[in-house]
């Protein structure tokens, strides 16, 4: 069937029960299941991602986003006593951050607030940029002091309280470079045993960087896809993994995406059958008719309805195609969002 060359927010709903969405992850990581989609023969296989080498091949290049989620949860008081919760969004330079706030309407700029755990920090209201305040810090909020005033900022679709095993498992294995309020999810599959199959395999391993921002969580308001102006994040590409991917690409061999993180960064940096090394912010919003060129593959989680990452998903695999997927992971009751379960398109 020919895909339409014009798609409206409406097009990107599918029904999916409350109870598909996981509020914990699997026992295991790589106990998750997989989802193998076939672009080229529409086909559908289902397994578990402890065998995701079975679809991979010698020469195949992974790129995995390695940014690492900082406790960006933070619980604070106002001059007035009043207790309120903020999430750190986005750093904006070394003192100031973009912040969701539960109280927003009712702080002031201005206005000071302290984070419970550590009264002697001082953060200050200095405005709003649409649904996000901006607050300065009266020092820098490096890892050391988030672990002693914040936790694990957990996607709001989870609907509990986190604990101390969200520490680690909303952390994937390799994450390194601090800076992300939300995690890369497709990668939290992935275990040191997993990693190892896939270098004695022969498949070729390169790491980039996108900081994931709470603005991941922002739905779409308008049907009208053209009108949705889309979130910035900070990205890092070195010149080492640019290479790798270039010198894949141009033997033949398969480039694959762990995740649409590493996706939205080499599509951003892919120009003229090259990706280019750098740092910057894309905010860059891939849905249909759009190409994706810079990939051959990805393996990337159960996205919600109506959001940009469906439609992301949608532009690589076909519009069709993908929401016959959805429908039948529905059906077959896979975990959908951050914990729940894989998908690999090839």
């Amino acid at each position: 069937m020919k895909e339409k060359l014009e798609y409206t927010l409406n097009d990107f709903y599918y029904d999916l029960p409350e109870k598909l969405i996981a509020q914990k992850p699997v026992d295991r990581r790589d106990n998750s299941r997989l989802f193998v989609l076939e672009r080229f023969k529409s086909t559908f296989t289902h397994t578990f991602f402890n065998r995701l080498t079975d679809f991979l091949a010698a020469g195949d290049l992974l790129v995995f986003n390695n940014a690492r989620v900082i406790n960006a949860r933070i619980f604070c008081k106002r001059e007035s006593g009043g207790k309120l919760e903020i999430v750190l969004s986005r750093n904006i330079d070394a003192l100031h951050w973009h912040v969701i706030c539960n109280r927003t309407k009712r702080l002031h700029n201005g206005e000071i607030i302290t984070p419970l755990k550590k009264p002697d920090l001082k953060f200050i209201i200095e405005g709003r940029e649409g649904e996000y305040l901006v607050i300065k810090t009266d020092v820098e909020l490096n890892d050391t002091i988030l672990e002693q005033i914040g936790e694990i900022p957990l996607p709001p679709y989870i609907k509990r309280e986190p604990t101390s095993d969200d520490s680690e498992r909303y952390q994937t294995v390799y994450a390194s470079r601090s800076g992300a309020v939300a995690a890369p999810t497709a990668g939290l599959h992935f275990t040191d045993d997993i990693l190892s199959e896939i270098i004695n395999k022969g498949i070729e391993i390169a790491y980039t960087t996108l900081f994931v921002s709470w603005g991941t969580f922002s739905p779409v308001r308008d049907n009208d896809l053209k009108k949705h102006k889309m979130h910035s994040e900070r990205y890092f590409l070195d010149t080492d993994t640019a290479d790798k991917i270039n010198k894949a690409r141009n033997e033949g061999r398969r480039v694959i995406a762990v995740g649409t993180t590493s996706l939205r960064v080499l599509e951003s940096t892919f120009i003229n059958g090259l990706n280019l090394p750098g740092s910057g912010d894309t905010d860059i919003f891939i849905y249909p008719p759009h190409k994706v060129m810079s990939i051959d593959g990805l393996i990337t989680n159960l996205h919600t309805p109506y959001s940009t990452l469906l439609m992301l998903v949608s532009a690589f695999t076909g519009y069709d195609l993908i929401m016959r997927a959805y429908r039948e992971a529905v059906e077959k009751e896979y975990r959908f969002f951050s914990y729940g379960d894989s998908m690999l398109i090839l």
